[in-house]
């Protein structure tokens, strides 16, 4: 609470001495971030202590830190927004916005996680409905907003099930409704908030839309940290209901394994750079979800690199994405082709993402993935199949994004646009550090 307690007194002074809200941001960031940093390095020793005080352990404390270093990158990647449209009430959508990720990672309450889960939706919203670029972000927010709302109102009806039967909404008692197979229906429910959030094929058409419509600080906060909301909700309530789970286990497996594939080929006929880019994170997020019903800690660990790898590597191609928008004012990838020949120096990261975003090595996303092979062979060996054209396919339309954007013939017009700025370089090269160097 700390943390919290630090961010309401810096908006206070910030508002009584006028200091730069961009700079308050970067301080409050920098702090929570060596502070969970400080806490993470401690856990070994103090595990269950800090787990009981602050609800920091090695999964929450990595997402935190993710969170805030991702919001770094937002307000680096957002100068021209806040220069063209309203700079205070963006930078409190942000604030907002990593005040309830901190708290939902923090709480061990399911009603206050709940409440917090929620409530990051509103900063969103706001982000794609305010900051957006085409008209079509209104329904973007209606689709984001309402798949969303109507897939976690079963979680409520399971949390207010829970305190009526325990009086209680902590995390532990969940366990008491493992054996009841009459809680089935109420345990597939509390699910179904976490894998629309991830999302799972069949409940993913929010996703794209909501990409494609928000500024370049929403799809990079969408994909580098909400996704990544699911998974951890899915870890957190694992856990106390494995026995039903693993009736029902094989379903999830099986569709976001197809979904996967499905995806995966309707990423080769995508003609939107920003598109392609979130139909892939659907595609990886499948990848996730079979990770996380293999029911093994192998695939466990690969869950975690994944998310963390996919996070940052996705809000890197977001990134890439916008600086050709800046330039070009198209998303179009046969509209924007040939840009070697006019953004030479900016092909080398388009190589790099490209790569990382198939899992190449040395990244993150590599050993992710391999460490989700191990967790689906083990629960089975047939999956092995789909992952292999899963892999083919990621490659594919990595390298179709990579050489129809990069290779030929460009356009005239485009001639005298502006080079690539120091603080894009800088962008792109925070992203690229962390997924390298963790390896």
């Amino acid at each position: 609470m700390l943390m919290v307690f630090f961010m309401i007194g810096s908006l206070m002074i910030s508002c009584f001495f006028n200091i730069s809200w961009a700079y308050l941001y970067f301080m409050i960031s920098v702090f929570i971030i060596l502070l969970v940093f400080y806490l993470y390095s401690e856990i070994m020793l103090f595990g269950s202590l800090l787990f009981e005080i602050f609800g920091l352990d090695l999964l929450s404390s990595m997402l935190i830190m993710l969170s805030f270093f991702i919001m770094l990158l937002m307000m680096l990647a957002s100068v021209n927004v806040c220069e063209t449209k309203n700079e205070f009430s963006f930078l409190m959508s942000v604030l907002c916005l990593g005040l309830f990720l901190l708290l939902s990672f923090m709480f061990l309450d399911l009603m206050m996680f709940f409440i917090c889960f929620e409530s990051s939706l509103i900063p969103i919203f706001i982000l794609v409905v305010g900051y957006g670029y085409q008209p079509e972000r209104i329904q973007a927010g209606i689709y984001l907003i309402f798949y969303t709302m109507f897939g976690s109102f079963p979680l409520l009806l399971s949390l207010f099930s829970m305190y009526w039967k325990f009086f209680s909404w902590m995390m532990m008692y969940s366990f008491l409704m493992n054996n009841m197979m009459s809680n089935l229906l109420m345990i597939l429910g509390s699910f179904l908030a976490f894998l629309v959030k991830l999302p799972m094929y069949m409940i993913h058409l929010w996703l794209p839309k909501a990409h494609v419509e928000a500024p370049v600080a929403g799809s990079m906060i969408l994909a580098g940290v909400l996704l990544k909301l699911g998974g951890y909700g899915i870890m957190r309530l694992m856990i106390y209901f494995n026995e039903v789970l693993l009736m029902i286990s094989k379903y999830f497996f099986s569709i976001s394994l197809i979904g996967s594939l499905i995806v995966g080929m309707i990423c080769l006929k995508q003609g939107d750079l920003k598109s392609l880019v979130a139909y892939s994170s659907v595609s990886h997020m499948g990848l996730v979800i079979c990770g996380l019903f293999s029911f093994c800690y192998v695939g466990w660990v690969g869950v975690i690199f994944m998310m963390v790898g996919h996070g940052l590597c996705s809000s890197g191609l977001f990134c890439l994405v916008n600086i050709n928008y800046e330039r070009l004012m198209s998303r179009s990838i046969f509209l924007g082709s040939g840009m070697m020949l006019i953004l030479p120096s900016l092909t080398m990261w388009w190589f790099l993402f490209s790569v990382i975003n198939m899992s190449a090595p040395p990244s993150l996303n590599l050993l992710g993935e391999i460490f989700i092979l191990f967790g689906m062979v083990s629960w089975n060996m047939v999956s092995l199949i789909g992952f292999m054209f899963i892999s083919f396919l990621s490659c594919g339309y990595s390298l179709y994004m990579y050489s129809l954007s990069q290779h030929g013939g460009g356009s005239g017009a485009y001639v005298n646009m502006l080079d690539v700025s120091v603080s894009e370089y800088s962008l792109m090269f925070f992203h690229l550090v962390p997924l390298c160097t963790f390896f």
